[in-house]
């Protein structure tokens, strides 16, 4: 028995000379079981007991699901719209990184401009001023 014999035979080839293979897949658009996999995690990240929460202030469980909401829909259309329907895989890579980055801008976006509209405001300057001039007038003991 010769040993060319016992190789299996090539698979054919698919109609129409089309070399790919079977299997493909898509990287870009994300799904939307991905999409609102995003969305629990941005509600746990500004409701839950995360870094972010201790420095800028938890979100409550009420107003952290339509923030969250809101922050991934604005960054997939921000992506959508910069890379638009992915060619290739490369180009799917980069939408996808491109999504992640501007949900991680906004959700920071989100908890400082929150958490500088809950800090009372500074005093002003001339509130300030006649504190200051009480403070030199008195004699220095």
């Amino acid at each position: 028995m010769a040993t060319d014999e016992l190789a299996p035979a090539p698979a054919p080839a698919p109609a129409g000379g089309d070399q790919s293979p079977a299997f493909s897949f898509s990287i870009w658009p994300p799904t939307q079981r991905t999409r609102d996999a995003v969305v629990r995690r941005l509600v746990d990240t500004l409701a839950g007991d995360t870094i972010l929460c201790k420095r800028y202030g938890a979100v409550p469980a009420a107003d952290a699901d339509p923030a969250a909401r809101a922050i991934e829909a604005e960054a997939f259309d921000a992506a959508a719209a910069t890379g638009g329907a992915a060619a290739t895989v490369e180009e799917g890579i980069e939408a996808l990184q491109f999504y992640s980055k501007e949900v991680s801008r906004r959700l920071l976006d989100f908890v400082k401009s929150r958490s500088a509209d809950a800090k009372p405001d500074p005093p002003s300057e001339e509130a300030a001023a006649p504190e200051a001039e009480a403070e030199a007038a008195e004699p220095a003991a």
